[in-house]
């Protein structure tokens, strides 16, 4: 295959607008800790930096001015291009200004340097003409190739993973979040450890160099390996901390599951309006920003549908293609609300170009936490919500309309089909409920309160020995109300 290359100015994200729908007199919790994200800004120009330090080892690590490159190897020209797009609105996210992008069309990445050697130099003239000083690859380099690709560039670069762990790693705020943030960091850098020339093996062997005698002689243990043995220390720190921290989230699970309130887990691609969903569904105030990953932490609001009955969403991470393993393991005991929900809200960004490709994503990594989760036998079920229907056209909502039977459009900004969502999501979690005549007896009051809290009364009457009721209730409820049942007049 003849090797070409394409490209690429970056597309800026649009700004959808989201907001809650009736915003409080006072700030909320979302928008303190978005004015707190936006309080330290970078001013260019100032950096005393040396202009002719060319050694990457030397040169600080700073995603201000980067070049994109992607390898183009299978599907059409317009989806290597929204990739690229991503590509450039996560370099933004993370705080850099993208100069320039380009694609090389290949089978498959090169071994060596991701793009070919010969492509490779053509980036090195776009790195000068530009004054980059990063280049950004999309896709997972091997250790090999970025060593190999710098050496050619003569500036740092970094791969899609180090790029996501760098926006987890701005936007984590929970003690929980930080914590599986910096295990996914060290995940991803214990096998890119690289030394400082000869400082890899500047240690000396045994007690005293050559002095330790027989068997002990020896270049000993080597500066890097002391870095890998420490790292491995503080990953085995980190997963104590975080199984620990697990035992917390599931006590807080099972007592949800106690109550009888089901549990609605919102999930979906990155910017696709999901806590903007849950603000507009609850009235709350979690954090929106126009921003890839703006939600790390899990936010559990509490919300009450028309016919009485509680429920509970939970807005987590949002997905992305090719999401970094390292962060789907680190972030797994998160992602373990999604195997015990009730049910799943699947939001889908209707405004994007290839809205498709993005719920296959999500379904992908949806699969891996169900396959290896304990939690439940069977994964709960899928609700469709494509969002941001006021930024698509007639033709485009009727293609995914036909594309995704049974999906609810909505917009979360301007509340239209919030109506029928929350109608479809009374059906979903009431699939369970079960219809019962019961007689409960006045002393009972509290059992009163429950059935009106989580289910439905159809019809009351009150007699000297209780209230006889008809009811609609969740199964658990159900099985405390037994006692108390009786056959229909």
């Amino acid at each position: 295959m003849t090797d070409h290359e394409l490209t690429v100015a970056p597309d800026a994200v649009e700004d959808p607008g989201f907001a809650p729908l009736a915003p409080a007199a006072e700030p909320t919790t979302g928008e303190l800790q978005l004015d707190d994200r936006a309080s330290l800004q970078r001013v260019a120009g100032l950096s005393t930096e040396l202009a002719d330090i060319t050694e990457v080892e030397y040169r600080q690590l700073r995603l201000e001015r980067v070049v994109l490159v992607g390898v183009w190897t299978s599907g059409t020209a317009a989806q290597a291009h929204a990739n690229m797009a991503e590509l450039a609105a996560l370099a933004e996210t993370a705080g850099s200004q993208v100069l320039d992008a380009v694609i090389q069309r290949r089978s498959s990445p090169d071994a060596a340097t991701y793009i070919g050697s010969g492509k490779a130099a053509e980036l090195r003239d776009i790195v000068v003409s530009t004054g980059a000083d990063t280049v950004i690859a999309d896709g997972e380099l091997t250790p090999a190739q970025l060593t190999a690709l710098e050496k050619v560039v003569k500036v740092k670069v970094i791969d899609r993973t180090a790029l996501i762990l760098d926006i987890f790693a701005q936007h984590a705020t929970s003690r929980e979040g930080k914590a599986q943030v910096a295990l996914a960091q060290m995940e991803y850098m214990l096998p890119r450890l690289r030394g400082w020339g000869e400082s890899m093996s500047r240690q000396a062997g045994g007690r005293a160099g050559s002095n330790g005698g027989v068997g002990l002689r020896g270049p000993g243990e080597t500066k890097i390996e002391t870095d890998r043995r420490r790292i491995r220390e503080r990953m085995a720190k980190l997963r104590r901390e975080i199984r620990g921290m697990k035992t917390a989230r599931t006590v807080k699970r099972l007592d949800r599951r106690r109550s009888g309130v089901p549990t609605i887990t919102v999930v979906g691609y990155t910017n696709a309006g999901k806590s903007s969903l849950v603000n507009a569904m609850t009235g709350s105030g979690v954090l929106v920003q126009n921003a890839l990953f703006a939600t790390l932490d899990p936010t559990t609001r509490r919300a009450r549908l028309d016919d009485g009955r509680e429920v509970v969403f939970t807005d987590t991470v949002g997905f992305v293609r090719h999401l970094p393993t390292q962060l789907v393991e680190a972030f797994r005991s998160t992602l373990e609300e999604v195997a015990d929900a009730d049910l799943l809200i699947h939001v889908v960004d209707g405004s994007e170009t290839f809205p498709l490709d993005q719920v296959a994503a999500v379904r992908t990594v949806l699969g891996e936490v169900m396959t290896e989760s304990a939690a439940s036998a069977a994964p709960p079920p899928e609700l469709l919500v494509v969002n941001k229907v006021d930024a698509m056209d007639e033709l485009a909502r009727a293609e995914l309309a036909a594309a995704l039977p049974g999906a609810v459009f909505v917009s979360a900004r301007t509340g239209e089909g919030l109506d029928e969502l929350f109608e479809r999501i009374r059906s979903e979690v009431g699939r369970h409920d079960v219809e019962m005549y019961v007689t409960v007896p006045f002393d009972r009051g509290d059992l009163v309160s429950r059935i009106h809290a989580d289910g439905e009364v159809q019809s009351a009457e009150h007699h000297e020995s209780g209230t006889s009721m008809r009811v609609r209730v969740p199964a658990a409820l159900a099985g405390e109300l037994e006692e108390f049942a009786r056959s229909a007049k």
